[in-house]
């Protein structure tokens, strides 16, 4: 795969970019580079915003699109994405390593299938309520769009990630500038592609590829009337000061260090739990922010949930991100290796011990690989319980008995994801129920677009997917009549 791209696309146009300054992303499998594409400045920022500005204020413009009209576009849209699932699932592995399975699994139909029961939302939900008044007279309470809408996505799951903003945008009326990262940028061309064979109408829709610079204009850009990011907490706090200072309105969703609490009784047997133990630790190679990664095991059965965690990470296959029999790919960039290479030399001297995986594994001398990890006799307050790793790296930490683990799980600073393993699922909600997180899973975890998706503390602000999703793109006018 080698692709180059020479325009931008935006206000419905492929647009030569203000700079001859290109991205160049790398396929981290191999480490050759896999293409260019322009990378978009201040100046290809503020044209993408004019353009979704217009759109938006136009008179007849998407804000002023019949719902059931701006659905009709929203599933055109999701058909021309699924005509190109391979072209995109390619690109996404491609890119950052995510298996080529799992790809064609989350990074293609999910993405459609948002985009689909948004706009299922727009023919259903109630944008305007009357109100008879206390003092007389009668209120129309209105659902407006919010506007013009900053979607700013990181590079581990890209598609999945801008649709969870794209779609319940559209849906409301807003427009939209999204920024992909420079890291998985090729896929954003095809969606690109396929918006524009969708009619999507000219400055819906518009993408501005780069780094940190064109993010920071965007989300402080005076135009723009909303900002939606995933990305690292750091990160986040950043743009919300930015956001507060403005007044603006802004979703974060932030990074994570989930808990995963196995009960006492819970069945262990690799063959009946295994995959579903395995995607909810290791998916994406460990890039994925709602992972359980802090095991927590009963003291009874502490060395059978060391010895199961510790077999299941040594049976994953690592291989290329395209071999159709890989699980475990290489990390999105040698830093990302070195970073997390860092964690498990402080693992070690934390004194934790390393019961599989800490190195780079044999015969993958090219790419950015590393081996499926598992520390065990972890402290929760230690760096590798409490901070984000962003790779193949599981600890397992003993606890007494349920109200300790409950304290365990939320001596946190996040507070995204999390599951609960046990062969009681009443009982595992009830357990559940007690962990301070934004979403939690009972012998299973995966986002469902039909509930709020997003975490407290470091790990957020605000929901995206179900009708809270569309709410956050909405905005309440009081008309008095």
């Amino acid at each position: 795969m080698h692709l180059r791209h020479e325009r931008l696309y935006i206000g419905g146009a492929w647009r030569r970019p203000a700079t001859d300054r290109l991205i160049t992303p790398v396929n981290p499998s191999t480490g050759e580079p896999l293409g260019s594409v322009p990378e978009a400045v201040e100046e290809d920022v503020d044209t993408a915003v004019r353009a979704a500005r217009e759109a938006f204020d136009a008179p007849g413009g998407w804000a002023a699109w019949e719902p059931e009209q701006r659905a009709e576009v929203m599933e055109r849209f999701a058909d021309e994405l699924d005509a190109r699932a391979e072209d995109i699932a390619t690109a996404v592995s491609s890119q950052n390593g995510m298996p080529i399975s799992i790809a064609k699994q989350l990074e293609v139909g999910y993405p459609s299938a948002v985009l689909r029961y948004y706009a299922g939302l727009a023919r259903t939900t109630r944008f305007t309520e009357i109100r008879a008044g206390l003092l007389g007279g009668s209120v129309e309470v209105r659902k407006v769009p919010a506007g013009v809408v900053a979607a700013i996505v990181p590079w581990n799951y890209p598609q999945v990630l801008s649709m969870f903003k794209i779609a319940p945008a559209m849906a409301a009326g807003c427009t939209v500038v999204l920024k992909p990262s420079p890291e998985a940028v090729l896929d954003s061309f095809v969606v690109a592609e396929a918006a524009e064979a969708a009619g999507v109408p000219a400055g819906v829709l518009n993408f501005v590829p780069g780094g940190r610079e064109a993010g920071a204009h965007l989300v402080s850009h005076p135009q723009v009337d909303k900002v939606a990011f995933t990305g690292s907490t750091p990160a986040g706090r950043a743009i919300a000061e930015v956001c507060g200072r403005l007044l603006r309105p802004v979703t974060l969703e932030l990074g994570g260090k989930s808990a995963g609490i196995v009960l006492d009784d819970a069945v262990l047997d690799p063959a009946a739990v295994g995959e579903d133990l395995v995607r909810a630790t290791f998916t994406n190679n460990g890039q994925t922010c709602f992972l359980s990664t802090r095991i927590l095991a009963p003291r009874s059965r502490y060395a059978e949930v060391v010895d199961l965690f510790t077999s299941l990470a040594r049976s994953l296959p690592v291989g290329d991100a395209l071999d159709e029999r890989t699980l475990i790919g290489p990390l999105v960039t040698a830093a990302q290796r070195e970073r997390v290479e860092g964690y498990i030399a402080k693992g070690r001297a934390e004194g934790a011990r390393l019961t599989t995986g800490g190195g780079r594994p044999a015969g993958h001398d090219r790419g950015w690989f590393i081996e499926p990890t598992v520390f065990a006799d972890v402290d929760n307050r230690s760096v590798l319980a409490q901070e984000e790793i962003f790779g193949p790296v599981l600890c397992v930490l003993p606890y007494d008995d349920v109200d300790d683990a409950v304290r365990l799980a939320n001596d946190s600073d996040f507070g995204l994801g999390g599951t609960v393993w046990t062969a009681d699922p009443e009982r595992g909600a009830a357990v559940a129920r007690r962990v301070h997180t934004g979403t939690i899973g009972v012998n299973r975890y995966l986002p469902d677009p039909i509930a709020p998706f997003g975490g407290v503390k470091g790990s957020g602000l605000g929901r995206e997917l179900g009708p809270e999703g569309l709410q956050a793109y909405l905005r309440t006018q009081s008309l008095y009549c």
